[in-house]
């Protein structure tokens, strides 16, 4: 059934993008293509594979060519790809996407395991060739999680900037839109006081509209004030994606939404801050890691003895 398109009962949770529609904001740094000239929504089987795969990754979108998958990742404005594709179309699939950039990891699956591993070790964007969606879905927890983790927002401000915004009040307009609207926006937010029980309904409207997995939705109903801020945050769901995912692109409607959760997070690390400050009474360095463009190496270097925020 090569080439055929994926019938119109499809899930309200996946896209077709054979079809041409219009590219919706990206609710998480990541999603999912699927590209299988066999596909067929309809089948038991597809549905099933297509519950798997909402459970690790939230939006999945089905391509039953290898031209809709290549056309919607030239639309994507922002965000990954991780791309699971037939071995039968697998090969020259790959072929032309590897080289994108928004291209982050690619499986092949397949009913041949044998046959598509030679080929496929030729590629270093290819996670492995799979017989079974259960691996599949088990890796792309864990490559999302990176996703998100080397998605986490950074605004640089040069210390020529800094230096200048403090001794000149009319300089402060060289500072970054970025930085200052993330300062204006962390004011606003901390002096909202909303009821929590009111922003947790208005945030589980607007994740179902986002297409979060009900399950996800309904333990942060259920539970959110039996955890504390920083542990949600943590946890292995879509608050920590949707959250940084929303400051990095300046989704508005995003945040607002996240808003009480941004508040209560950041009284959290403001009390742990006060109660753990005393222990350590010399200044000490700090690492950690993430992946950056090169343009944002460059920023980094630039920026030597500025903010990073």
């Amino acid at each position: 059934m090569s080439g055929q398109k994926s019938k119109s009962t499809a899930s309200s949770r996946t896209t077709t993008s054979d079809a041409t529609q219009p590219r919706r904001r990206m609710t998480q740094n990541y999603l999912v293509i699927w590209v299988d000239g066999n596909i067929d929504e309809n089948t038991e089987d597809c549905q099933n594979t297509l519950v798997q795969l909402r459970a690790a990754v939230s939006e999945v979108n089905v391509c039953t060519t290898p031209e809709g998958c290549i056309d919607f990742l030239n639309k994507m404005d922002e965000g990954k790809a991780f791309v699971i594709s037939s071995g039968a179309l697998g090969q020259s699939l790959v072929n032309d996407i590897h080289g994108m950039p928004k291209v982050d990891a690619i499986y092949i699956f397949c009913g041949n395991k044998a046959r598509h591993e030679p080929w496929a070790k030729d590629w270093p964007k290819i996670r492995g060739v799979f017989t079974s969606i259960k691996p599949i879905c088990e890796s792309l927890k864990k490559v999302a999680r990176e996703c998100d983790h080397d998605s986490i927002p950074m605004s640089f401000v040069p210390k020529r900037c800094t230096s200048d915004a403090a001794s000149n009040e009319q300089n402060l307009n060289e500072l970054p839109p970025t930085y200052m609207y993330s300062v204006i926006f962390k004011d606003i937010v901390l002096e909202i006081n909303d009821d929590d029980a009111k922003s947790i309904k208005a945030l589980e409207t607007y994740c179902k509209k986002k297409n979060i997995p009900n399950a996800e939705i309904n333990e942060l109903k259920s539970k959110y004030h039996q955890k504390s801020p920083v542990w949600w945050y943590t946890c292995e769901m879509f608050l920590y994606g949707m959250l940084n995912c929303g400051l990095r692109s300046l989704d508005m409607e995003a945040m607002s939404k996240l808003g009480f959760f941004i508040r209560s997070l950041h009284l959290q690390l403001k009390q742990l801050h006060q109660q753990q400050s005393a222990n350590f009474r010399k200044p000490f360095t700090v690492y950690r890691g993430q992946g950056m463009t090169k343009e944002d190496f460059q920023n980094l270097l630039d920026s030597k003895g500025g903010l990073l925020s």
